[in-house]
């Protein structure tokens, strides 16, 4: 046998199985309840096993020592006959909170409550451990709670807003243990209640909800009188305090350090009526006032507070008979402190403290219309503070405010109309017979315009300008830009005089023009308040227009003439139509070319402005730059003239008129332009044909071969070559047609002076004379860009017998095309050379890393096993 453990560790082992067991748990400690209330004890169970709903059995013993059964969750007939009953009746009962803890109510406990109850579990577990039961004691109290109101029966009381007013309640207790009361105020008002001020049974005042804000301003507080009553009292009733006040009190004591609410009693103390204040607001109903005198308009209060009330008074004023508040405009305002808010102009006043006026100086316009007045009472609260009880608004009082608006008539003249276009207009428009315009009133203009119209329908007028009250002029749409222009010109010349002037009429400006004269009164805040207009009579701005017409005629004094004689041409001009008009002039020749886009030529030659100015314009001839003339004869008549003509000055001449008009100082304007019939220059000479020709020997090259052009001058007649030269000029259309521009390639004047055309490519250009008729033209290093049609201009010169040289007609060779191929060879011979030596280095490269990457870096040692070479001995020596 083994020897049994010592008995202090078999106690220790029965102590923790205890621990570790079920736990049944009602409250610690004593229960103090009252006679008459609800008695509610819980029961909850934990560490147990088993189902999760666990069942529950009370006991019940006055004194602690036997128990009797008094109800249970499972068994119907567990309680004894007497609290079988009571269990009936439902005063005790058995209330489940969760699957683990339940509830015991006693309604209406009773003095033979008293006792001692036992909650405990039957057992669901495996083993047996812990506690199956626990037990609380419950003391029952006599009720010494005592409330009730100061007075029987409870008063009612009725006041005006603002009054003061206070309810008392009285309680005490005379339990034998430690017990506080608390105390709450409660206003009734139908089914609603509200919570005043409650003091807690910690001594600590709560205002409720809507009582905070009087409460710390003082006007709603709570004392005691005497050692059993609590008093509410109110500085200032509102309207909202109407209702029945209930006191409410409360019994605590202390249980295992928490307050516990024993008892709770409630009376009802009083019923407030709050009595609405009566307040009236008059006015006169109409007022009518002339303007500039003074408005004086009286607000009368009844009311029937006569203790310390402060009224507080606000006049509006509204355009309609409206006293909704967005329409509404405050003029002043007299505040319960007597201080004036208003305007410099406005002043408040009162006679007595019920009847107020309302004054304002020098009555305008703007002060037509309709005036309300608003009174509000204030009575004084706690701490300086101010409580509104009534408050009410007038009707409307009707101000008509008489005035006698200017009177005056407005008179349209035209002092400038236009004849012709391009003429001035200008218009006046005076304001006369004026009456009642004082110094408060300025006059101000509108300018507009109507178009003519055939027709019955009705044309709208257009805005020019129109002038502010301010003298802000703003313009319209149609004058805007011409305006900013200088064209249109708005002015003031007088206080009751205003003028329009348009510097250059055009033909849209033909119509109706009419003023608009406005009337402006000054307010008292110095702005400008339009009173009245006045339109004129319309003025008509008209003038029969008809097409301007210029003709000019030109003629040749001395039709025939040789070359080295003087050409004359006189142009002669009429015109219709045309206002003062001046002429520019400008000579022109039509001459024929050989270009092959267009057939003839116009060149500007001299020109003659409106101003007698003299311009040479296209005349190139270094050598005659005197050679021309362009002179007034007339002021209608032109003579132009050119000396030591030449056989190449062959074409037609003509005279380029334009006639122009003036327009305000120094500006003109362009009315017409014609151009005269034609003059021809013709020589009749009998003198040599000149003809060239190109070739070349390689219309085809390959690409930096070199090209040669020859251009030949044939002549047919006889003449000595020493009185002939030649301008030779090399084109060239780089196209496969002759659809672009010729671009110059290079020339040779007949000095020998040679002038090369500028280039976007790298081949070059020599041109030179080969023989006296013969001219060559050389590009070398061609390029794909040099291929196309290529032409030569001849200008021959030849001498007179006077011993001038006289330019012929320039002559043009028929084109030839040149082609540049291009070398396939040397084209890819480099790039192939390249791609041969980059691919044997890369090769190369290639070799010689595979070779140092296999012998450095992928060597093994391998170790070979020694050998010893060793001989037999032979068996003799052994």
């Amino acid at each position: 046998m083994g020897r049994l453990a010592p008995r202090p560790l078999l106690l220790a082992l029965q102590s923790l199985a205890l621990c570790c067991g079920r736990v049944v748990r009602v409250p610690a400690g004593t229960l103090v309840r009252v006679v008459g209330t609800e008695l509610v004890i819980p029961c909850n169970v934990s560490d147990y096993d088993g189902p999760s709903e666990q069942n529950f059995d009370w006991s019940f013993s006055p004194s602690g020592s036997s128990f009797v059964e008094l109800a249970s969750t499972w068994e119907a007939s567990f309680p004894v006959q007497l609290y079988q009953e009571r269990l009936q009746r439902g005063e005790i009962l058995l209330r489940r909170t969760t699957n683990d803890a339940v509830e015991l109510h006693i309604k209406n406990v009773q003095p033979s409550d008293q006792g001692h109850y036992k909650c405990s579990t039957p057992s669901t577990d495996a083993t047996v451990q812990g506690n199956y039961e626990d037990t609380v004691q419950v003391k029952v109290l006599a009720d010494a709670l005592h409330v009730g109101p100061s007075a029987r029966p409870p008063p009612s009381l009725s006041l005006r807003e603002g009054e003061p007013f206070e309810v008392r309640c009285a309680a005490s207790t005379n339990s034998p243990l430690h017990t506080h009361l608390a105390l709450l105020w409660e206003l009734h008002r139908g089914p609603a209640r509200r919570a005043i001020l409650t003091l807690t049974h910690e001594g600590r005042f709560r205002p409720g909800p809507s009582y905070e804000q009087r409460y710390h301003s003082g006007d709603v507080r709570l004392d005691t009188a005497g050692s059993d009553a609590y008093r509410l009292t109110v500085a200032h009733a509102l309207s909202a305090d109407q209702g029945s006040y209930r006191c409410v009190v409360s019994e605590w004591i202390a249980e295992q350090g928490y307050w516990q609410e024993i008892q709770e009693k409630a009376v009802e103390v009083a019923t407030l009526v709050i009595q609405p204040t009566v307040l009236r607001v008059t006015m006169a109903r109409n007022v009518s006032v002339a303007e500039g005198k003074e408005l004086d308009l009286s607000c009368n209060i009844t009311t029937d507070r006569v203790d310390d009330v402060r009224p507080e008074l606000t006049w509006y004023f509204s355009r309609m008979p409206d006293s909704t508040l967005p329409a509404r405009h405050v003029l002043a305002r007299l505040d319960r402190d007597s201080l004036v808010h208003s305007s410099p102009h406005i002043a408040l006043s009162h006679v007595d403290a019920r009847s107020y006026h309302l004054l304002i100086r020098d009555v305008s316009k703007e002060n037509a219309g309709y005036y309300y007045c608003h009174v509000a009472l204030w009575t004084p609260g706690h701490n300086r503070s101010w409580h509104k009880v009534a408050e009410a608004m007038s009707a409307p009082a009707s101000v008509g405010v008489t005035w006698l608006e200017p009177d005056y008539q407005v008179y349209l003249n035209a002092s400038k109309v236009p004849g012709f276009s391009d003429d001035p207009t200008e218009l006046e428009c005076w304001v006369v017979e004026m009456k009642n315009t004082e110094a408060s009133v300025r006059f101000t203009v509108s300018w507009y315009y109507r178009m003519n119209r055939r027709s019955d329908s009705v044309v709208t007028s257009e805005l020019l300008a129109v002038m502010d009250g301010d003298w802000t002029l703003r313009y319209g749409e149609r004058s805007k830009q011409r305006a900013q222009d200088g064209e249109f010109i708005f002015s003031k010349q007088h206080t009751d005089t205003f003028s329009f002037r348009i510097q250059r009429t055009t033909e849209e400006d033909r119509g109706n023009y009419y003023c608009v004269v406005s009337a402006w009164i000054k307010q008292r805040n110095s702005s400008w308040v339009k009173s009245k207009d006045v339109v004129s009579k319309p003025v008509s701005i008209f003038w029969a227009s008809e097409d301007s017409v210029l003709v000019v005629k030109a003629r040749q004094p001395k039709p025939v003439f040789a070359a080295g004689n003087t050409f004359e041409m006189t142009c002669k001009v009429s015109s219709k139509n045309i206002k003062s008009p001046r002429y520019s002039v400008l000579i022109t020749a039509e001459k024929p070319v050989g270009d092959f886009s267009s057939p003839n030529e116009t060149k500007s030659i001299i020109s003659l402005d409106q101003d007698a100015v003299v311009k040479l314009e296209n005349w190139t001839d270094a050598s005659r730059i005197d050679g021309v003339v362009l002179e007034k004869v007339q002021e209608d008549e032109f003579r132009y003239r050119m000396y030591q003509t030449q056989v190449s000055d062959a074409g037609l001449y003509r005279c380029m008129v334009t006639a122009w008009s003036p327009v305000g100082g120094s500006l003109w304007r362009e009315a017409a332009t014609s151009l005269s019939n034609p003059i021809e220059m013709d020589f009749q000479t009998s003198g040599p044909i000149f003809n060239a020709s190109v070739h070349s020997d390689t219309p085809s090259v390959t690409r930096g071969d070199l090209i040669k052009l020859v251009c030949n001058i044939t002549v047919e007649g006889t003449l000595d070559p020493d009185n002939m030269a030649f301008d030779v000029s090399w084109f060239a259309v780089h196209s496969f047609g002759l659809d672009k521009a010729p671009a110059l390639l290079s020339s040779l004047d007949r000095k020998g002076i040679v002038t090369t055309g500028r280039r976007d490519w790298k081949s070059d250009l020599s041109l030179e004379r080969v023989s006296g008729l013969e001219f060559l033209l050389q590009v070398h290093g061609s390029e794909d860009q040099d291929f196309g049609n290529y032409y030569c201009a001849v200008t021959p010169w030849v001498k007179s017998p006077t011993g001038s040289w006289q330019k012929e007609t320039e002559i043009l060779s028929k084109p030839i095309f040149i082609t540049v191929k291009m070398d396939v060879l040397n084209a890819f011979k480099y790039p192939l050379l390249i791609g041969v030596g980059l691919s044997t280095v890369i090769g190369l490269l290639s070799c010689l890393i595979g070779y140092c990457s296999s012998h450095w870096c992928c060597k093994k040692e391998v170790q070979e096993t020694r050998r010893e070479r060793r001989r037999l001995m032979s068996m003799e020596m052994d």
